[in-house]
């Protein structure tokens, strides 16, 4: 099992009604990606951030499905210009050595196949944790 991490804290000029219309988005999540076995979306408690967003994927195919789905990306697209900074972690019981290595893998191709997410991600005030873009990535992007 992984479990996915983000957490986030939304620019203070973001009005209220689209936090919770963000926060709203995370939270259909699962109704949107079948992959998902177990979440949490709300207050991220005793951290520098405002909110966490917790979903349960089985194995990395789950992950990756996960990733790239349009429902995922499209919140992305919605929901990371709103966000000042943010953070995932994967939290995993696979005893595969590989596991970081492959959920790494997952990120930058995620972030090969959709640039425009990428930018996002660069555009963050802050940006850490497990799907933190390699800037030799970003770099090759660029300038293809």
């Amino acid at each position: 099992m992984i479990y996915h991490l983000t957490r986030m804290t939304f620019k203070p000029d973001v009005p209220p009604e689209e936090v919770e219309a963000g926060l709203e988005r995370l939270r259909r999540y699962p109704r949107e990606i079948d992959v998902i076995q177990d979440w949490c979306v709300g207050r991220d408690i005793g951290g520098e951030f405002e909110y966490c967003a917790m979903y349960a994927l089985a194995d990395i195919r789950a992950y990756e499905t996960y990733l790239s789905a349009p429902w995922h990306l499209q919140t992305d697209a919605a929901g990371l210009p709103l966000v000042s900074d943010f953070a995932s972690f994967d939290i995993t019981d696979d005893e595969d050595a590989a596991i970081a290595d492959e959920i790494a893998d997952v990120h930058r191709r995620r972030f090969e196949s959709h640039p425009e997410i990428l930018g996002l991600v660069e555009d963050l005030d802050s940006y850490a944790g497990s799907g933190v873009p390699d800037r030799s990535t970003a770099s090759q992007l660029e300038s293809s």
